[in-house]
């Protein structure tokens, strides 16, 4: 079995094979896949490493040359020309950590019927399809740096003091254009 240990990155090449991958196959760094042509190859890359579509895997000779290609897959596609209501679906989706694609009048995830009532019931009109998925990376996750869990989570301690919470913040605009000033 081939093993692919690499990506590449320096230019053109020709390509020996392409290996049709679903977004969870392209967040793992080892694992056996199913080339086009029925043959099979190891994935050994670096832990953390994920890919995209279009990468190009590698054999440690450089011999062999593997494309990537992000494989249709079930989605909900919600496509919303009003901003508050597409940023309170994405905050929504987002609170419950689901995988987003995120475009300018539009957002995609899996398709998942649950989640498909909880954006009509905001106002949002989610459509099936089959499509590359092709999720915003984490805030960790950046410069592919791998999944990453830096995020703090909220632990109670104690002070020997207290804190004094009172401050103006900077006036918000309203929807109608006016401003409020929020206090805290």
């Amino acid at each position: 079995m081939i093993r692919l240990v690499h990506k590449h990155h320096d230019g053109a090449v020709q390509i020996n094979a392409t290996a049709v991958l679903d977004f969870d196959a392209r967040q793992k760094s080892r694992q056996r896949i199913v080339l086009d042509s029925g043959g099979a190859a190891g994935v050994v890359l670096a832990r953390g490493t994920t890919l995209s579509d279009g990468d190009v895997l590698t054999d440690a000779d450089r011999l062999f040359f593997v494309r990537i290609v992000a494989a249709a897959e079930s989605l909900s596609y919600v496509h919303c020309v009003d901003r508050l209501l597409l940023n309170r679906i994405c905050y929504h989706l987002g609170n419950r950590h689901v995988p987003l694609q995120v475009h300018a009048d539009a957002v995609a995830y899996r398709h998942d019927h649950v989640l498909d009532a909880m954006v009509t019931g905001l106002g949002g009109r989610p459509q099936f399809c089959q499509c590359a998925f092709h999720p915003e990376p984490g805030a960790y996750d950046q410069h592919g740096h791998g999944h990453g869990h830096g995020h703090g989570h909220g632990h109670e301690h104690e002070h020997e003091h207290e804190h004094e919470h009172e401050h103006e913040h900077a006036a918000a605009p309203l929807p109608d254009g006016s401003l409020t000033r929020a206090h805290g």
